[in-house]
C-alpha cells in the first residue's frame, strides 16, 4: 500500500521546558497562548494604575502650590490663572506620573512572569509559586540598596505574593479551574482531536492503497494467464 505522508501528532509537552518554550509559540490561528497575553495585559493595567498612583497626587499638590506661589502675580484674566495652575498639574502628573508607571509595571512583569514560569514548569499552580515569585522581584528592586535592602524587599516580595497569589487563585477557582488546569484540559482535547483525524486520514490511505494494488495486480493476473 502507499505510504502515508504525515506522521502522527505530537503529543503534549511532557516536561516543564517544553511547556515553557510553548509559552512564546504561536498556535494554529497565530495566537499566543493565554498565560503569556495575561502577563502583557497585566503590565499593561500595572503601568495604568502606577500613572493614576504618582500621577494624580502630583498633579493636585503641584495644582495647589502653584496657587498658594501666585498670588502676587498678575494673569490677564482669571482664565488664564486657571490655565496656568492647570499647566503646573499637568507637568507634575506627567513626570511623577511616568515614575511610578514603569516601576510598576516592570514589578508586576517580573511577578507573573517568574510565578507563571513556576506554575508552568511545575504543571500545577500552588502558592509557593507566588511567594516565591514575589520574593524575587521585592529582592530584584532593592538588591541596590545592599544586603539589608536586598532582605527587605525579599520579605516585601513574599508578604506581597502570598495573598496576590491566594487572590488569583481563589478567582479562577470560582470558574471551576486553575489556569493551569484549563491549559491542561485544552492541550489534552486538542491533542485528542488531532490524533482522531490523524488515525481518519491514516484509514483513508490505506484504503486507498488497497484499492491501487488490487487494480494493478489485475491485469498482471491475466497476462499470467494467457
Amino acid at each position: 500500500g502507499a505510504a502515508p505522508r504525515f506522521g502522527r501528532p505530537a503529543p503534549p509537552p511532557q516536561t516543564g521546558w517544553e511547556r515553557l518554550r510553548e509559552l512564546l509559540r504561536r498556535d494554529e490561528r497565530q495566537r499566543y497562548p493565554e498565560e503569556t497575553v495575561n502577563i502583557l495585559k497585566s503590565a499593561f493595567t500595572g503601568g495604568v494604575v502606577g500613572w493614576m498612583y504618582g500621577g494624580l497626587p502630583a498633579f493636585y499638590q503641584a495644582r495647589k502650590a502653584f496657587i498658594e506661589r501666585s498670588h502676587g502675580e498678575l494673569f490677564q484674566n482669571r482664565a488664564d490663572a486657571v490655565q496656568s495652575a492647570h499647566r503646573a498639574g499637568l507637568r507634575s502628573f506627567l513626570r511623577y506620573g511616568w515614575r511610578w508607571s514603569w516601576r510598576v509595571a516592570a514589578f508586576v512583569t517580573i511577578f507573573n512572569t517568574v510565578s507563571t514560569g513556576l506554575s508552568v514548569y511545575r504543571n500545577k499552580t500552588t502558592i509557593s509559586n507566588f511567594a516565591s515569585a514575589g520574593a524575587f522581584t521585592g529582592a530584584l528592586f532593592r538588591m541596590h540598596l545592599g544586603l539589608q535592602g536586598l532582605a527587605g524587599g525579599f520579605v516585601f516580595g513574599t508578604v506581597f505574593g502570598i495573598p496576590a497569589g491566594g487572590l488569583l487563585m481563589m478567582m479562577q477557582k470560582l470558574t471551576g479551574e486553575t489556569l493551569q488546569e484549563k491549559r491542561n484540559r485544552e492541550r489534552r482535547e486538542l491533542y485528542e482531536q488531532k490524533l482522531a483525524e490523524w488515525q481518519s486520514r491514516l484509514s483513508v490511505t490505506e484504503v486507498l492503497g488497497q484499492t491501487e494494488s488490487n487494480t494493478q495486480g489485475g491485469p498482471e493476473t491475466e497476462r499470467a494467464r494467457e
